[in-house]
């Protein structure tokens, strides 16, 4: 008996001796092929990195992070022969790592996809893939992925099953929104700071932030003119009466099919308050109410729709939330006309909101449509489009993601700015540079320019 148990003492010491020479190996081999890596000798730190992708797959994450970048090297450096067991490696790199470390798993299945498309694979191959990032976390997508998965589901469904795409297009802007959400509260985190002090680290932050911002919009850019061509009102109200006895319950079909109406302008359709009216039963939330007041406002209830706009507002416990919510009344009273209280509701919005740009963007696009009316002679009324043209430019400097919108503005509106001989032959001749004060709802100041 003691015999025996001598005997398992010196295999487990000898399996132990073993098991931490196999680390020492792997660890050995693990920073030798790191620091090849990092010196960027992907060639020398080829051999090492295989070993630990062979024989310690659990040891490190970086196995796969660093390793995917040592397995591109090889495969843009191969020779034609050698192409496929490249692609083959990459494809290993990403699997492995998958079973290994299932972390991150909406970014992985990304960029995965993103390398198959590189390869030429079939749309049903990165199918696979961005439907699965897709599932489990789209804010970690490239923009450019989140429009071909749904650019995929739409050529394949639009004819034969149009609420797919509409479904799908919502879920889609619905992640776009979130990866905003996450950029605006980063950079407002970084505009609070003191600028003065903000480390080189804080604006190159700020900077990577705000082009991914700019990206996001030219993604929405893409969705909103790939469904264009399906999603007018002729098509959308029929679609959500077929469905509606079997939808009305449902929160969040209620609430994508209102905010459609409410985006593409059916609003004035006979169908849309009983859209609005289930939708607040379903969920009597912020977003409900401030859709509510307004079929409230346009059936002339004006006190009890600004009643729930106030109520829409207060019981919105997220700032960035709060934010959306007193923008989307703003436009709902511009529409109505009442711009000087769509502006307040802008400004509002602002407080919650810094970088909200679109805030700025209403009010320029509401002083422009007011020109006529807030000038006694030509030069008064062109010089409306000044102060437009202020805020436009305000908008892209506080969200340079919305800069390609409010630059076709400005292009539009500084047509219509005075010229140097209106300026000279006006009632009282005005210098350019000087300041203009513009009466009316507007009721601000502005500087003198012209066109030419």
């Amino acid at each position: 008996m003691k015999t025996m148990k001598q005997l398992l003492t010196v295999l487990v010491l000898a399996f132990a001796v073993q098991l931490s020479f196999a680390q020492d190996e792997a660890n050995i081999k693990y920073n030798l092929f790191k620091g090849d890596y990092q010196a960027k000798k992907y060639d020398a730190a080829y051999e090492n990195w295989m070993w630990c992708l062979d024989n310690s797959p659990k040891l490190t994450v970086n196995i796969y992070k660093y390793g995917l970048k040592i397995a591109q090297y090889k495969l843009k450096n191969t020779s034609e022969a050698e192409k496929a067991n490249n692609v083959a490696l990459v494809e290993r790199v990403f699997s492995q790592r998958l079973e290994h470390f299932p972390q991150d798993l909406g970014k992985v299945y990304s960029d995965w996809a993103t390398f198959r498309i590189s390869q030429g694979a079939s749309n049903d191959q990165v199918f696979e893939l961005l439907e699965k990032a897709f599932k489990v976390d789209p804010t970690r997508m490239s923009g450019k992925n989140i429009f071909t998965y749904f650019d995929i589901i739409m050529q394949k469904h639009k004819t034969s099953n149009p609420q797919i795409v509409f479904d799908t297009y919502d879920e889609v802007g619905e992640g776009v929104e979130l990866k905003r959400q996450e950029y605006t509260k980063k950079i407002n985190k970084i505009n609070a700071k003191d600028s003065l002090t903000l480390s080189s680290k804080d604006k190159r932050n700020r900077t990577i932030y705000q082009k991914n911002m700019t990206a996001l919009s030219q993604v929405e850019t893409g969705l909103d003119a790939k469904i264009a061509e399906i999603s007018t009102c002729e098509n959308l109200v029929p679609l959500y009466k077929k469905y509606f006895e079997e939808k009305k319950e449902d929160a969040q079909w209620l609430r994508r099919a209102v905010s459609r109406m409410f985006n593409k302008e059916c609003t004035d359709d006979a169908f849309y308050p009983t859209l609005v009216e289930a939708y607040v039963h379903a969920d009597p939330s912020p977003d409900a109410y401030v859709f509510y007041a307004g079929i409230l406002m346009e059936g002339g209830e004006t006190n009890k729709a600004l009643e729930y706009f106030k109520k829409a507002v207060d019981l919105e416990t997220d700032e960035y939330k709060k934010a959306k919510n007193l923008l989307r009344v703003a436009q709902i009273l511009s529409k109505k006309g009442r711009k000087s209280e769509a502006r307040k509701y802008c400004y509002d919005a602002l407080k919650y909101e810094p970088t909200m740009g679109n805030a700025y963007l209403l009010i320029g696009v509401m002083y422009a449509q007011s020109a006529n009316n807030c000038g006694k002679n030509l030069v008064s009324k062109r010089m409306v489009y000044a102060a437009a043209i202020d805020k436009l430019r305000k908008a892209k400097s506080v969200d340079p993601s919305i800069a390609s919108k409010a630059n076709k503005y400005i292009k539009q509106f500084s047509r219509n700015l005075p010229t140097k001989k209106d300026l000279f032959t006006a009632d009282t001749p005005l210098a350019s540079g000087s300041s203009f004060k513009i009466n009316c709802w507007i009721g601000e100041s502005t500087r003198v320019r012209t066109r030419d």
